[in-house]
This record gives C-alpha cells, sequence and structure tokens, in this order.
C-alpha cells in the first residue's frame, strides 16, 4: 500500500476507478454490438488491442518479482537481526502468513464446489486465455523443477518456481557478504525493481484502454455471463480475506488476550481510515493510537507497526492464492496437491517483495507468478485486476486489523518475558 522504500521512486498512480470503469463500459458496449454488423470489424481492431496490452503487462512479471523478492527477503533478513522482539513479530508474521495460505489452498476449492462460478460465466471470461494449460504436474514434476538447470532459461520461460527458488537462494547468500559488495547487489536489484515499476505504472496507465477492449470481446461473446464471473468472484476473493480479518479478532483474544469488545472499539479508527484511503501507510497513525487505547507498551507499538506495514501483508498470500485458483476454475486447469503446494509456496514466497506496493500492481506482481508456476493462464487476470478496487477494500482493512492484533500480542510476549 505504501512506497516501497527500497525502490526510491515516486509513487505510481494506478487509475483503478477509471479501469473500472472502462470494464463497465467494455462489457455494456460489447453486449450492445453482439450480433450487429459492426461486431465484426470493431473487434478486428479492439481484440487486438486487448492482447497487445495484455503482452505488455506480462512482460514485466519476471524482472519486477525478481527485484522485490530480493530486496525483500534482504530487509526481512535484516529486520530479523534487529533483536528479540524483532525475531518475535517476525515468527509471528510467518505464522500468520502461512496460516492464511493453508486455509485458503484448503478453502477456496471447497468453496468453488459448494458454490460453482455460473454457468456460461467461466467460458466467458477463460474465453480470453487463449492457452493451453498443459500438462497437470506431479510432486515429481514439482521436487524436480526446484532447482533450476539453468536460471536464465527458466526465466525466458516463466517458469516461476525455480526462479524464485534462485532468487531466494541468491538474496540469502547475498547477505553472507562483506557491506561494501552487498550494499551494491542491493542497490542492482532495488534499482531493477524500482525501473519496473515504472514500466509497469505506464501499461497500467492504459488500463482503461486494454480492459475497455478486452471486456469488449468477452461481452460481445458471451452477453451478461462475464459480470456474473466477476461478481462471483469478487465475492469468493472477498471471503477468504473475510476470514484473516476474522483471525486478526481471534489472535487480539488467544494470544493477546484482550476482551473482544475493547479490541474492536480500538481498532474500529482505524479500520474507518483504512476503507477511506486503502493505504495501510495512512492507517498507521490511528493504529498507534489504537495500540494506546488498548494499554499496550508505546516501545512495542512503536517497533512492531512500522515493521508490519514495512514488511507484513496479513490478507495478501491467502487471497493472491485465491484469485490463482479462481482462475484455475475458470481456465480448466486441475487443482492436484502439487498445483496447490506450487501455488501456496509462490504466494508466500512472493508476498515478502511486494508488501509496499499500490493494490493493483501488487495484484499483477503477487498474482501472475503464482498463476504461471500452478501452470494457470495469465489472460483472466486482465479482466480481474479491473475489479481489484473492490477485493483490496478487505486487504487494507484485514491487513491493518491483523497489524493491530499481532502488535498487541508480541506486547504480551514481550512483556511475559520481562516478567519471568
Amino acid at each position: 500500500m505504501a512506497d516501497h522504500s527500497a525502490t526510491r521512486i515516486p509513487a505510481i498512480k494506478v487509475p483503478a476507478r477509471l479501469t473500472f470503469a472502462g470494464l463497465a463500459l467494455g462489457l455494456a458496449g460489447g453486449m450492445l454490438i453482439a450480433g450487429l454488423p459492426l461486431e465484426t470489424p470493431v473487434l478486428a481492431v479492439a481484440r487486438p488491442l486487448g492482447a497487445l496490452w495484455l503482452r505488455a503487462l506480462q512482460m514485466t512479471i519476471v524482472p519486477l518479482v525478481a527485484g522485490l523478492l530480493f530486496t525483500g527477503i534482504v530487509q526481512t533478513i535484516a529486520a530479523a537481526q534487529a533483536g528479540a522482539m524483532a525475531r518475535r513479530t517476525l515468527g509471528l508474521f510467518a505464522l500468520v502468513l502461512t496460516g492464511g495460505t493453508i486455509m485458503a489452498a484448503l478453502l477456496a476449492p471447497l468453496l468453488l464446489e459448494l458454490a460453482p462460478i455460473p454457468r456460461g460465466a467461466a467460458a466467458a471470461l477463460a474465453g480470453q486465455a487463449g492457452t493451453d494449460p498443459g500438462p497437470v504436474p506431479t510432486f515429481a514434476d514439482l521436487a524436480a523443477s526446484l532447482i533450476p538447470e539453468n536460471v536464465f532459461a527458466a526465466a525466458a520461460s516463466g517458469a516461476m518456481v525455480p526462479l524464485i527458488v534462485f532468487v531466494a537462494l541468491f538474496a540469502i547468500a547475498a547477505t553472507r557478504l562483506p557491506e561494501a559488495p552487498r550494499q551494491q547487489l542491493a542497490g542492482l536489484f532495488a534499482a531493477v525493481a524500482g525501473a519496473m515499476m515504472v514500466m509497469i505504472g505506464w501499461v497500467l496507465a492504459l488500463a482503461p484502454l486494454g480492459v475497455f477492449a478486452l471486456a469488449l470481446g468477452v461481452a460481445a461473446a458471451s452477453g451478461s455471463a462475464a459480470i456474473g464471473a466477476l461478481a462471483h468472484y469478487i465475492v469468493l476473493v472477498g471471503v477468504i480475506g473475510l476470514i484473516v480479518l476474522i483471525a486478526a479478532y481471534a489472535i487480539a483474544v488467544l494470544a493477546a488476550r484482550r476482551p473482544l469488545g475493547a479490541f474492536a472499539r480500538a481498532a474500529l479508527p482505524a479500520q474507518t481510515v483504512a476503507l477511506s484511503t486503502q493505504s495501510s501507510l495512512a492507517s498507521l497513525p490511528a493504529m498507534l493510537a489504537a495500540c494506546r487505547d488498548l494499554g499496550l507498551r508505546e516501545s512495542s507499538a512503536d517497533f512492531v507497526l512500522p515493521l508490519a506495514v514495512a514488511l507484513f501483508r496479513a490478507t495478501s498470500p491467502a487471497m493472491n492464492l485465491a484469485v490463482a485458483i479462481y482462475t484455475a476454475h475458470l481456465t480448466g486447469v486441475e487443482l492436484t496437491p502439487a498445483v496447490l503446494a506450487a501455488g501456496a509456496g509462490v504466494a508466500l514466497l512472493t508476498t515478502l517483495g511486494s508488501v509496499s506496493l499500490p493494490g493493483t500492481i501488487s495484484f499483477v506482481a503477487s498474482v501472475g507468478p503464482i498463476a504461471l508456476a500452478m501452470g494457470v493462464p495469465l489472460a483472466p487476470l486482465a479482466l480481474l485486476v479491473a475489479v481489484e478496487m473492490l477485493p483490496d477494500i478487505v486487504r487494507t482493512v484485514g491487513n491493518v486489523t491483523m497489524d493491530i492484533a499481532v502488535t498487541a500480542a508480541v506486547d504480551r510476549t514481550g512483556t511475559t518475558g520481562l516478567r519471568s
């Protein structure tokens, strides 16, 4: 939500409302021209434009993920060296993120079985994929792909699992270097990430036009069915985020030993700011005030909350994985245990690199690698990104609430340690 400090570039303005308007106009326009003589010449222009914008979006994913993941891992390791409180905090972050990811891997497919995508809607969005999802990977395939024979070949082919494993190991190795070369490497990857964020900002600035072109073709072929799929998608991904939000209250009560009513009242102002700004950084002052209202030590709040804003997005791996699972259902990719394991692992690792990105860019940088790792075509994401502004509200409120809950839990752990 905040600017990624390591990239040191200006904030990127992503026209979320204009993108949503482009989606709405494209769907409406497609339904209007369907079956008319005008349909063929209009789609002859719209479809190449949409495909070109989609290719521009896809070309940024690999270098962006490499730069952000390297920077995120280096920052996390540096934070872990700050002392016992930092290690307790990062441990709780990891526990929450892992639990949310496992929950999404198990629950999202179940929800899609209980409430399937509306008939005809799946074909409407999946028709944009244009690619064969390919053979379903097994556990043996997943294990064999963890270590790339050639990392450049893996990057060229979009093989995200081996690429992410390599970048993670490379980042860990870089932290063992002397300070001068370590800083040089960190600066290089931060510069790569920053340049790619500028590029993806340019691409997303054209999102209203690109989404309009894609939506025009979808609606012309399927009518209003695509609207049903998008609404169904928003509800499902929102439910996954809502569960993470509810888990924050459970952590506050069970781990931090705070009364439910007191925690809810203290968190409400910060949630209101999060709802209106969709920014964890903008909610930081309200989160600090919530910690004061809960009677937490000032040293705990002043340390944990900024660290949470910098390194922790509680809802991200769960909701990002849910998006990829939804897209897999749209495109007919079989969700075997190996596929889900690959997606869950990538969802956890990419969270380290996309914490401080604006919501729309985070969607592309995080969900894209997960989809690639699961063998899911990326094309439907180009329309789903247009409605990301709605699930992003749940993301931000969930993140802010969990930040306060984790701070309270760390504060109690620290107090218990002092007493013992």
